[in-house]
């Protein structure tokens, strides 16, 4: 057993092996895989430098001015991940996955299964891929359906239907981060299935309790938020989209306010107020030669005219969030990717302006 965990190993770090199965352990009652990819990042950003992390884009990078340092090159392999994944012959499965965004390793997946229960972290049951179009930048689209995201939680599936008491995800009140308290978990339900061959959808909504403390003034509202998505096959395209609605419920709201989670709530006369957001996502893909063609567009906006009313303070937020992509992604050879992307950045201050910017995206992956 341990020459074998030792050969696996070797493997991964030397990166020599093209089979996935050359990853897989036996050890009777066990049985393991070790998974992964090392993945190169490149962009050229031709406006102003909006990269983070993956080279991802970031609406909080975007500024509004004419004096715009245009023309930056960056590269990184942040990207990567390893992962193992261990089943047990009665059932019982666990994964533990992480990659290197943070420039160390980072925890992406911990989690068990069995039967019908997922109990760890791992992606928010408020979160699909369907009506999720492909992209190179990591973060992608503004208004994708759901969080996009991993959290801790309790999840029981049955059939088309899922529920999850979860870690509520990033609560954000203006000026009262500092007393913001979590009392009880984000309860989640979705509805996902197939209708016919062609056609996908699904349905998701949530419930949170945003609550604040500050040792003199003890305030709470609820939170809600809901989406639903769609992908369509037409011969030889596909139309995917999606539509989500929050109120008090802006971090799940994907990539609304400054880059991700827009304000939920803040207080007025004593009183809790939650700010109301939408947005929405709309792509089509289509197969071309040996790889894909995908063109999508996502926005995301609050509404903060009450915000701004009541406290004053809103102008110069992020207001709406937009963003475009076209890319070309293909496999020139068994376990690898390449991929190039045309990315477009929008971003509407509130009272104040925009700004934009435009990258282009080079991506190499090869997975084991």
């Amino acid at each position: 057993m341990q020459k074998t965990i030792l050969v696996v190993a070797v493997g991964v770090l030397s990166g020599t092996s093209q089979l996935s199965s050359a990853f897989d352990i036996d050890a009777g009652d066990v049985q393991a895989s070790i998974y992964g990819y090392a993945q190169l990042n490149a962009v050229y950003d031709i406006n102003e430098d909006i990269g983070t992390s993956t080279q991802a884009g970031s609406f909080g990078s975007l500024t509004d001015g004419d004096n715009d340092v245009e023309g930056h090159f960056d590269a990184d392999a942040l990207q990567s991940r390893l992962g193992v994944s261990v089943t047990h012959k009665n059932g019982v499965k666990a994964v533990v996955e992480g990659d290197f965004r943070t420039s160390n390793l980072r925890l992406r997946h911990a989690y068990g299964s069995y039967n019908n229960w997922i109990i760890g972290k791992t992606w928010s049951n408020y979160n699909s891929w369907t009506g999720w179009t492909p992209t190179l930048d990591f973060d992608s689209l503004a208004g994708s359906p759901g969080v996009q995201d991993r959290t801790e939680q309790v999840r029981y599936t049955r059939g088309a239907f899922s529920v999850s008491a979860e870690k509520d995800y990033f609560p954000n009140i203006d000026n009262y981060s500092s007393s913001t308290k979590t009392s009880v978990p984000t309860f989640t339900a979705r509805y996902e299935s197939s209708i016919s061959d062609s056609v996908n959808v699904v349905v998701a909504g949530l419930v949170r309790r945003l609550s604040f403390d500050d040792g003199m003034t003890d305030e709470s509202a609820l939170g809600y938020g809901t989406f639903a998505g769609a992908s369509v096959k037409l011969g030889e395209f596909s139309i995917q989209g999606a539509f989500n609605y929050s109120d008090g419920a802006n971090a799940y709201l994907y990539r609304s306010g400054n880059d991700f989670g827009g304000i939920d709530a803040y207080v007025f006369n004593g009183s809790l107020e939650t700010v109301t957001g939408y947005g929405g996502t709309l792509g089509v893909s289509t197969s071309i030669g040996s790889g894909s063609l995908n063109i999508a567009y996502g926005m995301a906006t609050m509404d903060l005219d009450d915000y701004d009313n009541d406290v004053g303070v809103a102008v110069g937020t992020h207001e709406t969030n937009t963003n475009m992509f076209i890319n070309y992604q293909w496999k020139p050879m068994d376990n690898v990717m390449m991929g190039v992307e045309l990315a477009r950045f929008e971003t509407d201050f509130y009272g104040a302006g925009s700004a934009d910017a435009s990258r282009v995206m080079y991506s190499a992956r090869y997975s084991f």
